[in-house]
């Protein structure tokens, strides 16, 4: 794809599943890769596995510090920053009565500021280079199911600082993304939440806390993203008949919640 060729793309949380996946995907239609992550060995393998185009960057995105750091590196480096994924973020299960304010909290640093510190850290080079943010939502910060604890609130936030972004980007020839994905396939779905959703319904461990829906392969989903960014898309829901249900949420509630009441196991 022509259109990625020399441009450079950061990926933070990039080190393993959608996040790697989307760097591998930038690599292949032939951008220059800034993978940033925490874990330095996870970093290294996974940079490897892109090859000479992909360049790691150990930072931890919700420190100010390690964020300011990332993107001078980015720019001494690479010389230039056309895209900005927001990748980094954490799920969990529970219930939001039991759910202490300090787990709240920590959800809203990792998944929602962390987002914010690295956009507004990144966007004089992508102004400059009139290119792409992508803020990895989830469809949970658009319709809310049970036994997700705190993480919908977390991406509820992401999905209206992206319409604000687009608000304030766009005249300046930023294009901004909101990716709203359900569960992404991953080989330890269903054992990931065992301590956490201990005292709740075996269903909470599942995928989507026991909504009917089927795993995404992160290399199809990184492949919709670059083509949304291509198109310069607002929005990019999957799967799309989940779109159904966002648009019930919003229009009618009650219906909408009992559409996730008849799709949930």
């Amino acid at each position: 794809m022509a259109y990625w060729n020399n441009k450079v793309a950061l990926v933070t949380g990039g080190s393993a599943g959608l996040g790697l996946a989307i760097g591998a995907a930038f690599v292949s239609a032939g951008a220059e890769v800034v993978i940033a992550a925490r874990d330095s060995q996870r970093l290294e393998t996974g940079c490897k596995a892109l090859g000479h185009h992909a360049l790691g960057i150990t930072a931890d995105v919700t420190r100010q510090e390690d964020v300011e750091r990332m993107i001078a590196e980015t720019i001494a480096q690479r010389g230039r920053l056309d895209v900005l994924v927001n990748c980094a973020g954490q799920s969990t299960r529970g219930e939001v009565l039991t759910t202490p304010p300090e787990e709240f909290a920590r959800l809203m640093e990792v998944n929602f500021l962390s987002l914010v510190r690295c956009t507004q850290a990144a966007a004089p080079h992508l102004i400059a280079s009139r290119g792409h943010v992508v803020n990895i939502g989830s469809l949970a910060g658009k319709s809310t199911s049970r036994f997700l604890g705190g993480y919908p609130a977390s991406k509820f936030a992401v999905s209206a600082f992206s319409q604000q972004l687009r608000w304030e980007l766009e005249p300046k020839g930023v294009h901004t993304l909101l990716v709203c994905t359900g569960p992404i396939q991953r080989d330890d779905a269903g054992q990931r939440y065992d301590e956490q959703a201990a005292q709740l319904p075996d269903v909470a461990r599942q995928p989507g806390g026991g909504v009917k829906i089927k795993g995404i392969a992160p290399a199809k989903l990184a492949g919709m993203i670059l083509k949304a960014c291509e198109r310069r898309k607002a929005e990019l829901i999957v799967p799309w008949r989940a779109k159904v249900i966002v648009a019930l949420s919003q229009l009618w509630p009650e219906l909408g919640d009992w559409l996730v009441r008849r799709l949930s196991r």
